[in-house]
């Protein structure tokens, strides 16, 4: 189905024009008939399910993850990418001919953003930065390009925006190794201020560590709690939100069902894989990563250390999606892990791996 010449026709008047140094806000005409309109097939990939959707940082984990569950649904998805297109061509397979999109774009650059953003109705900012560099600081990645971002999709008419941020996001986050506390934290709450300046109505997600298939949730750093959550639990969650118009403009914290100790996690994790050639104690681990972290004090990680602090937000269960336990899925990861791929359960060699267990707040 030639969905692009369908998109033109439905929205030829929808662009959003510059003129002389100042933004024009052309918005759309009530009359014009909405995109779900022109809906064709009985779902799936060979469909179009009248959502176009535009998502920013499309190439992480949760961008992956996002674009085959829209894909999949029969959404059109524009992928705006930044270096060279072989890093986002696997996407293409995500979605039938002609429904994967590529744009050239960089989150300085307003006149590519808007034309990454002026065909859609949903846009998805997953776009952020572990640390920085010369040319793009936490203020750049995680301030001024998602408020451009928002600001652009709000002249353009965009009915659905959503902004990932970060689980502990706060002007003052805790202190642990660095004097001011993580600029990252600090960056991604100013970034929440920003899209609420230019798009009231956008939904925010606070994620905590996120789990899944080449997740970089392994071997973290100190005795602190965390709330894993699942990446098909947050792809879920994305996708109540964009058909669920009573989301805009709140915030929803992204939690796994259960709180660990990020100790247990790692014990959990080297056990699941056999590894014996590093065993942890609370003390020497601590020890270990203590001295790790202080060499590593100029990058700035900065969430790894510090524990997830519910505020009493909306999660993923009041979206309606049923959270998934670290134990369920991580089996799975350990198996690719494993020297040698020796599948050991099968013989019966060793016992299961336990389950890691819950973190006690009360002792």
């Amino acid at each position: 189905m030639a969905t692009v010449s369908i998109l033109r026709l439905a929205r030829c008047g929808a662009k959003c024009p510059q003129a002389a140094g100042t933004v024009l806000v052309q918005k759309r005409n009530k009359s014009d008939l909405p995109l779900t309109s022109y809906k064709r097939g009985k779902g799936g990939r060979s469909s179009f399910n009248g959502t176009v959707a535009t998502i920013f940082g499309a190439t992480g984990q949760v961008g992956r993850s996002l674009v085959n569950r829209l894909g999949k649904s029969g959404s059109q998805v524009i992928i705006p990418y930044r270096g060279d297109v072989s890093d986002v061509a696997p996407l293409k397979l995500c979605g039938d001919l002609g429904q994967i999109l590529f744009v050239p774009c960089q989150l300085d650059d307003e006149e590519a953003l808007r034309k990454s953003i002026q065909y859609s109705n949903v846009v998805i900012n997953c776009t952020g930065s572990d640390n920085e560099t010369r040319n793009w600081s936490f203020e750049k990645v995680h301030v001024e390009g998602p408020r451009n971002i928002a600001r652009i999709a709000r002249e353009c008419g965009v009915k659905t925006l959503v902004h990932f941020s970060a689980m502990n996001a706060s002007p003052d986050p805790q202190k642990v190794f660095l004097k001011d506390g993580s600029g990252f934290l600090k960056s991604k709450y100013k970034g929440e201020l920003a899209v609420r300046e230019e798009f009231p109505e956008a939904t925010i997600f606070r994620p905590s560590e996120i789990f899944g298939s080449e997740d970089r949730f392994i071997l973290y750093y100190c005795h602190k709690v965390k709330y894993p959550v699942y990446v098909d639990d947050v792809t879920e969650g994305l996708l109540k939100v964009i058909y669920n118009p009573e989301t805009a403009g709140k915030t929803y914290e992204l939690l796994g069902p259960e709180p660990y100790y990020l100790s247990d996690l790692v014990r959990y994790f080297l056990d699941g894989t056999r590894i014996q050639f590093f065993r942890i104690t609370d003390i020497g681990f601590l020890f270990r990563m203590k001295i790790l972290r202080q060499s590593l004090i100029l990058l700035d990680f900065p969430i790894d250390c510090i524990t997830d602090n519910p505020t009493g937000a909306p999660t993923l269960e009041d979206l309606g999606v049923k959270l998934t336990r670290i134990e369920e899925k991580a089996v799975f990861i350990h198996k690719a892990l494993k020297k040698g791929g020796y599948y050991d359960e099968a013989l019966g060699e060793f016992p299961d791996t336990p389950p890691p267990p819950a973190a006690n707040f009360m002792n």
